[in-house]
């Protein structure tokens, strides 16, 4: 396999809640969450939470290559579960959960699996290119942000609506009407957005956490297309670099409101032969 990856925290000396892996023939990406400035319930962390869950997954997906990626995943799920059951509050309303992109080439397709708004970039061979990103949390979210993206990132102002808006969006995760992500119920693997792709037809297959997808999604400041052409001369880390230089210039968020004035960013390029 081809394959690069870079990945960096928010901030220097801060875990890295993002986690992704190769192996033969299949990658995963994770994006970890909780509550800000919330208890999580949970003794180990969001960075353990989407650390094992992604090692897991990823061991599954190529040990099973007859289970689907969301039987993989909700088997993924439940031994995750059954890992600190017994030592941390699961039904805690800010218990860790993690995005969730996969795929895995078998049988001639490249099979996906995208919940949460990570991202999948597909390139074509024909020059074309396929975003496949779970806009739930973000049509959920729309509806909710309310004066979080009036505020200066970063003011105590800011902080206080952003934990309101975040606590009022825990109440619609793993339900109908809300969104669908990886957190302590296997069952949230039905929701995730699954398809396959002739291998064939595929020059690149690239796994974004939504921290490195900033320059489009966010600040409009590039399209998926250049997205690829910075992935396909450069790699991982010129694409990351790119968006922290853009969070430099608008670390207050006046220009791209926003939660955080910097992300986990990762990026996983797969060019296929």
């Amino acid at each position: 396999m081809n394959v690069a990856l870079g990945s960096l925290p928010a901030e220097p000396g801060r875990k890295n809640e993002d986690f992704a892996a190769v192996a033969s023939g299949a990658a995963v990406l994770l994006d970890g969450a909780s509550v800000a400035g919330a208890e999580t319930g949970c003794v180990h962390g969001v960075a353990w939470f989407s650390g094992t869950l992604g090692a897991l997954l990823l061991r599954t997906v190529t040990a099973r290559p007859a289970w689907s990626l969301a039987e993989c995943l909700a088997d993924s799920i439940g031994v995750v579960r059954s890992l600190h059951e017994d030592s941390c509050d699961l039904e805690y309303r800010a218990s860790p959960t993690s995005t969730v992109v996969a795929v895995r080439a078998r049988d001639g397709v490249l099979e996906h699996l995208v919940l949460g708004d990570s991202a999948l970039l597909l390139a074509g061979r024909d020059g074309s290119s396929r975003v496949v990103t779970d806009q739930r949390l973000d049509e959920v979210g729309a509806r909710l942000r309310g004066a979080v993206d009036e505020l200066p990132t970063g003011s105590p102002e800011h902080a206080a609506a952003l934990a309101e808006y975040r606590d009022a969006l825990t109440a619609l995760r793993n339900r109908p009407g809300g969104f669908w992500i990886a957190g302590p119920d296997p069952r949230a693997a039905e929701h995730a957005l699954t398809g396959v792709t002739p291998l064939a037809s595929l020059a690149s297959v690239s796994l974004l956490s939504d921290g490195a997808t900033r320059l489009v999604d966010s600040f409009g400041l590039a399209s998926w297309d250049d997205t690829l052409a910075v992935l396909n001369s450069s790699g991982p880390d010129e694409l990351i670099r790119q968006v922290r230089k853009a969070e430099v210039e608008d670390l207050d968020g006046r220009r791209w409101p926003r939660g955080k004035a910097h992300d986990d960013a990762t990026a996983v390029h797969w060019v296929l032969p």
